[in-house]
């Protein structure tokens, strides 16, 4: 190969890009001639040369991959665990955070649950968890409780309940946020109670509310049913205690104090 295009090159990154296409791998097809060029920089062999083409394509799958997954769980914005300001939350131990951002609990099926009043971090905790899971290769579906039980009786009206609580019960994790903010009728108590009736001991279930399980019974009304809601996130479950003090009225505050 010299430093000039010859017609053999050219000839071959043509059939290069033919058979990526066919093959469907998009990051050999872009950039098979721009790493040819820095292997004969660096004089490395052709073996070497293949398995550079090979990793930057197995990268690229293995981002879009992740890319794939962060947009089906459906995150209303950005957060990672890694930005949690455990200063902020001093109940909450960085190595607590450490323990989630690992996944382990996935693999056991096992609960999350997270308390505090509003502003305290329980969405952020709550999307950094399922960001992380998404990062570990895991389908992940994040919903407000709202959302999920509206979503639950339109199906059930439409005759497909089954196969939604099925589709929610493959997911790896389903993280359902604001669980106290709207009160459930019986029906929706009911559907909830299915979906987690459903995950039970095999998926897990992390779940957000500014109500502590004492207050439960303000969402949902049936005494025995709150105590089979509560009693299936609380088995073997992980709970996080996220405080009373808003972190953004916090923020607020100190924004006004450094203000002349």
């Amino acid at each position: 190969m010299t430093t000039t295009t010859t017609t053999t090159d050219v000839a071959a990154i043509a059939a290069i890009g033919a058979a990526a296409r066919e093959l469907r791998l998009p990051t050999v097809r872009s950039q098979a001639e721009s790493l040819a060029a820095a292997a004969q920089r660096a004089r490395i062999s052709h073996l070497a040369y293949l398995a550079e083409v090979l990793s930057a394509e197995t990268d690229d799958r293995a981002e879009r991959r992740r890319q794939r997954r962060v947009h089906e769980a459906r995150f209303p914005r950005h957060k990672t665990l890694a930005e949690f300001d455990t200063f902020a939350s001093p109940s909450i131990e960085p190595q607590t955070i450490a323990l989630l951002a690992s996944c382990s609990y996935l693999d056991k099926g096992e609960p999350i649950v997270l308390l505090g009043d509003s502003g305290t971090g329980k969405s952020h905790l709550l999307i950094g968890l399922g960001t992380a899971a998404c990062e570990k290769g895991r389908s992940v579906r994040y919903v407000t409780c709202a959302q999920l039980v509206n979503e639950l009786a339109e199906a059930a009206d439409e005759r497909r309940l089954s196969r939604l609580v099925a589709r929610y019960g493959r997911l790896d994790l389903l993280a359902i946020d604001e669980l106290g903010y709207v009160k459930l009728d019986t029906q929706g108590a009911e559907l909830l109670f299915q979906i987690l009736t459903e995950r039970e001991e095999k998926s897990s279930v992390a779940v957000a509310s500014n109500l502590p399980f004492s207050e439960w019974g303000q969402v949902v009304t049936d005494p025995r049913l709150v105590a089979a809601i509560v009693d299936r996130l609380t088995f073997r479950a992980h709970i996080l205690e996220t405080g009373t003090e808003s972190y953004r009225l916090r923020s607020s505050r100190k924004a006004r104090t450094k203000s002349p």
